[in-house]
């Protein structure tokens, strides 16, 4: 079953490229297997894996703060090659995510690769760019198809789950492919580290942490519930879409998180090229947290 939303509601018009979403049907999760899907390949497969035969520069990308490169592989597809401290944790959030149901960017993780006339780099992030996919633009937080949906408040909570720290409209992004317009959060990168220290204007950007197993084991989940309402632990950019989710909203979550495997999530740091004692340590605190969720909301998993 898709989530949909009729295309009549997704015709809107993204404020930062300046586009019209295309007739189709608005998609942000749907129910999958979760059983049956491979965390380590992710959404793209193995089918979609880069051909590292040969490796080709295009341009660089100037969007962003991180070093981008456009690239070509030797099967002629293209990629953003993203450099730096954000592509693993980047990698193992597409894949959580996906684990979830929802629609993601298809990415992979190379350990080492080099750019002709650009070096060598480690750890970098290949996302596809393939043909039959249009980048339509961003969507907004507040203002989507999906608004009072559990899938899109899902999504939020995944945002403190993940410790992302970046939320932001400008990382969110509309593909157009097969009919769907696919409502998903491009930039994953300032995730699976810690949030700021506290909830001051400004001052919240200190202590912030990208892609830290020792920091991001420390963070907490959920903060409390209170008059029906789980409140959860962010700080972080826009603070006023996490104040506070209903019972039945942070169930819907959990009935999609806690059937995950271990092995699931290994697979999913695994992916980012994290080694043996990260991937456990990541493992272990992603599995606290959907704890501290069920303990939240309570161990009724046939409510849905």
């Amino acid at each position: 079953m898709l989530s949909l939303v009729s295309a009549g509601q997704a015709q809107k018009k993204s404020k930062s490229a300046a586009k019209v979403v295309p007739p189709g049907r608005a998609v942000m999760w749907e129910s999958v297997d979760q059983s049956s899907l491979d965390l380590f390949e992710g959404p793209g497969g193995s089918a979609m894996r880069p051909d590292l035969s040969s490796v080709k520069l295009i341009k660089e990308e100037k969007k962003g703060h991180n070093k981008k490169y456009r690239i070509s592989d030797g099967s002629g597809n293209i990629w953003i090659a993203k450099l730096g401290r954000e592509a693993q944790p980047e990698t193992a959030a597409v894949r959580l995510l996906y684990g979830l149901g929802y629609k993601t960017e298809v990415n992979y993780l190379v350990p080492t690769l080099t750019i002709p006339g650009k070096g060598t780099f480690k750890n970098v992030r290949l996302e596809a760019r393939p043909d039959n996919v249009k980048r339509v633009g961003e969507w907004k937080w507040a203002s989507n198809p999906f608004v009072g949906t559990n899938e899109l408040q899902g999504l939020k909570m995944m945002m403190v789950f993940m410790s992302n720290w970046d939320v932001l409209d400008l990382q969110n992004e509309i593909l157009h492919t097969g009919g769907e317009n696919q409502y998903i959060v491009s930039d994953l990168g300032s995730t699976f580290g810690r949030l700021g220290n506290n909830n001051l204007p400004v001052i919240y950007r200190f202590g912030r942490k990208v892609g830290s197993p020792k920091h991001y084991t420390r963070t907490k989940f959920v903060k409390e519930v209170e008059r029906g309402q789980v409140r959860l632990a962010y700080k972080g950019k826009n603070r006023k879409m996490f104040k506070g989710f209903t019972i039945a909203e942070a169930r819907w979550l959990l009935n999609r998180l806690s059937p995950l495997s271990d092995q699931q999530i290994r697979d999913a740091f695994r992916a980012a090229n994290y080694s043996p004692a990260d991937i456990e340590t990541y493992t272990q605190t992603v599995r606290r947290k959907i704890d501290e969720l069920e303990r939240a909301v309570g161990s009724n998993l046939a409510v849905r």
